[in-house]
């Protein structure tokens, strides 16, 4: 581990810029604010804005005040300097239509998605920008792949700018007292009487290997600890928030001298942009006041590209901060990986461990599928017991979660009475079900609903949000839908966060015709001839069958025990049973 320095000076780090920015009026502003926001055009602002706009009104991202005008941004994703010549890594934009209102010389009223009135921009300045020049600048690659890219790719084309006044910043109910402003963590160092002050940046929950990573940086930089997680805008697939600072908190509550560390939330959209987002981070920690940061391998990288290639090198991150570090006033604390050593009891960075010592050593991955997915402890060596019993209450086995089981097929293919038989041997398993069949939905759930396209979407969608909920909350359902369209399918997946299992019912059509008790098939057959085709699907109206269902059924060759005992089969290979006699 090594440390380069920071600039020496009393007290907490200054300002970057000189001055802590604050854009909070004053009551009396906001009152007015308040009377006349009606007048003027309103835009909602997503995650990434609300992040923004909270750290710019106080002061997180000083000097800036606002969000990027025309020159400056044009200058920062081209050079990451700001148009007066500033060190600044990563655009800072508000995203407008100018088809729906907003207008230079005219306020813009900026709410949240309860309409919760927060700020105004004046704007002064509407300007299109290019979106393929905005990629390879500020984040390397054009590959959707990349958080970043893809947000980028959904934006309207063009970004505002002007005075920004705040009226509140977004509000938050959790863990409030955890949430300090710049100026707020500033006096608490002074009380303190730190002068050196290394921040850790953290999107994951902290296991012993960052925990003794962390004590070591503080004491090498001599100083004092910010643990600083970022609860805003991550990378998808994190562990959510309320999770990870539960973690941080039974840690230092437990763990760490009270009188070595401080515990604060940052608010921030990561833009997983790798070395210009160290820089960032390093610029953010530097307004709290911190004089070094923690950066490690990888650094705020995304993963790897479509290619299967990693977007930034494992050092990019250190490179670019020993490189800027000087100019932005940050030291940085580089680490190696730190790995236990059995035999001894401790941790030691990888690169100090002597020869032929035993090691061991967790991946994230591992901890995910081998340990909280079948419900293993993970060992105290790894993770204290207290941060080992939070994720376990929040990551159940795979058996313990829910689980949406989508049946697809052509009228007619077996999907109902499978899932009826299916629904008595999950119960078998330990596994009670809700079935949703879509008879039954068109009754309750989609009434009204006819058979275009559009509306065929919409009860598919409304299946799934509904199936989503019950799945995300610890409930099995099983859902009988003919679900003609792949896409509208695919959504439905997204909607229960990945706990999804799609069973096709890959019926020749003749069969399913022959089973047609209701005679729709010869009523869709008499339409066509009769030329007013009624859009029945499998023959006036096209199925798609799914690409990589998890489970493929001929129910003309199959009965309907053997197709329960496949589905089965392939839920015991998932993880979400378990073989009889493992409860």
């Amino acid at each position: 581990m090594t440390i380069s320095a920071s600039t020496s000076h009393p007290g907490p780090n200054t300002p970057y810029g000189g001055s802590l920015v604050d854009l909070i009026v004053d009551d009396a502003r906001a009152a007015e604010m308040r009377a006349t926001s009606q007048e003027y055009p309103s835009l909602t602002l997503d995650e990434r804005g609300l992040c923004d706009l909270e750290l710019l009104a106080t002061g997180g991202f000083s000097p800036l005040r606002g969000f990027m005008g025309k020159a400056d941004y044009e200058r920062v994703v081209a050079e990451m300097r700001l148009a007066d010549g500033t060190l600044w890594p990563l655009p800072v934009t508000l995203p407008v239509d100018p088809s729906q209102g907003v207008t230079e010389g005219k306020p813009l009223a900026l709410r949240d998605v309860y309409g919760n009135l927060l700020a105004f921009l004046h704007v002064e300045e509407i300007y299109a920008y290019d979106k393929e020049a905005e990629a390879k600048g500020a984040y390397g690659t054009t590959d959707a792949k990349h958080p970043s890219v893809a947000y980028l790719n959904r934006q309207p084309g063009h970004y505002a700018a002007g005075k920004l006044e705040v009226i509140r910043v977004p509000p938050h109910y959790d863990f409030v007292e955890l949430r300090k402003t710049p100026a707020e963590v500033r006096a608490h160092f002074t009380e303190k009487g730190w002068e050196k002050v290394v921040a850790f940046q953290t999107r994951n929950p902290l296991h012993r290997a960052h925990e003794e990573l962390t004590k070591l940086a503080a004491k090498q930089v001599g100083g004092g600890l910010l643990i600083h997680p970022v609860v805003g805008v991550t990378k998808p697939g994190d562990v959510d928030h309320f999770t990870r600072v539960r973690c941080y908190r039974a840690l230092v509550d437990d763990y760490y001298d009270e009188n070595s560390v401080v515990l604060s939330l940052l608010p921030l959209a990561m833009r997983m942009a790798g070395p210009r987002e160290a820089l960032f981070h390093a610029i953010i920690r530097r307004n709290f006041g911190c004089t070094h940061l923690i950066v490690g391998r990888d650094h705020a990288g995304p993963g790897n590209d479509s290619s299967g290639k990693p977007f930034y090198g494992p050092y990019d991150a250190q490179e670019f901060m020993q490189k800027y570090g000087d100019e932005i006033g940050m030291g940085m604390v580089d680490f190696k990986l730190m790995v236990y050593l059995p035999d001894e009891d401790r941790y030691c960075p990888i690169d100090e461990v002597p020869e032929g010592v035993k090691t061991a050593n967790i991946s994230g991955t591992q901890v995910r599928d081998d340990y909280l997915a079948k419900g293993v402890p993970l060992p105290e060596w790894f993770s204290r017991p207290e941060v080992a019993e939070i994720l376990r209450e929040t990551n159940p086995p795979k058996f313990n979660q829910g689980l949406t089981i989508w049946f697809t097929g052509l009228s007619g293919s077996g999907k109902s009475t499978i899932a009826h038989a299916l629904t008595e041997r999950l119960a078998e398993y330990g596994r009670n079900a809700s079935m949703l069949d879509g008879d039954e939905i068109r009754t309750h759930l989609s009434k009204g609903l006819g058979f275009s396209k559009e509306d065929r979407d919409t009860n598919i969608r409304r299946v799934g949000y509904v199936a989503g909920l019950v799945a995300q909350h610890g409930g099995t359902i099983l859902c009988s839908v003919i679900s003609p369209y792949r896409e509208t399918r695919d959504e439905a997946r997204k909607m229960s966060k990945g706990n999804f299992v799609e069973i096709f019912c890959d019926t020749p059509l003749d069969v399913c015709e022959q089973r047609d008790v209701k005679g729709l098939y010869a009523k869709a057959r008499n339409a066509v001839a009769s030329g007013k085709p009624m859009g029945f699907t499998g023959v006036d109206d096209p199925y798609e069958a799914p690409l990589n269902p998890e489970v493929t059924l001929d129910t003309s060759k199959l009965s309907v025990e053997q197709c329960a005992d496949q589905i089965i089969e392939a839920l015991l290979k998932l993880g979400y049973i378990q073989p009889h006699g493992h409860r």
